[in-house]
């Protein structure tokens, strides 16, 4: 990790993420899934500008017909299934969001976990990006895997064992040296 430090400079102060927007981010997080960052941008787009410009609400998703929103936006029949699902425990309050910060990251796993569509990966960006925990080291990330594997001079991609295994030193600052590895793949600012 010294090299990339030292190769890529001091970090710059991470974005704090609109607090108030927990599932907003919850909603992109979904809509981006497997797709590129362009058409992610788009679909999200579609899916804001349905809204007036803004995320739905969790009341908005259950309200709109499912194959009506899958059309105008462009989304996936499984990715609406997710939306819905997500409005779904919010509405239960299975998900209360204003509390998810105050929980550890394992207890926010195990609430986002529950929803269908919501995986470790995205768990972990949630908490990386929207809640800026310190401590998070996303195993299942290829570029994270692919950045080790270059920084290590390793054979072969490491697997999530391996990587943690590798990341145990970076405590507790595992999130910013996920930065770290994500700016070495492009040579870009932290």
């Amino acid at each position: 990790m010294r090299g990339l430090i030292d190769a890529l400079g001091a970090p710059r102060p991470a974005r704090r993420a609109e607090r108030t927007d927990e599932y907003g981010a919850l909603v992109r997080s979904i809509v981006g899934q497997q797709l590129s960052t362009k058409a992610a941008r788009s679909i999200y787009g579609r899916l804001t500008d349905r809204f007036g410009g803004r995320a739905p609400t969790p009341q908005e998703v259950l309200a709109d017909d499912p194959e009506d929103l899958r059309v105008a936006v462009g989304l996936s029949r499984a990715k609406v299934k997710y939306l819905r699902s997500l409005a779904e425990h919010v509405e239960k309050g299975e998900v209360e969001l204003g509390r998810l910060d105050a929980l550890s990251d394992e207890d926010v796993a195990a609430e986002l976990l529950d929803v269908k569509g919501l995986g470790p990966w995205s768990v972990d960006m949630f908490l990386m990006f929207q809640l800026q925990r310190p401590d998070v080291l996303p195993v299942g990330d290829l570029g994270i895997r692919r950045a080790v594997e270059q920084a290590y001079g390793l054979d072969a991609l490491p697997g999530p064992d391996a990587l943690a295994r590798i990341a145990e030193p970076w405590r507790p600052y595992r999130t910013l040296a996920s930065r770290y590895l994500w700016a070495s793949l492009d040579n870009e600012p932290v």
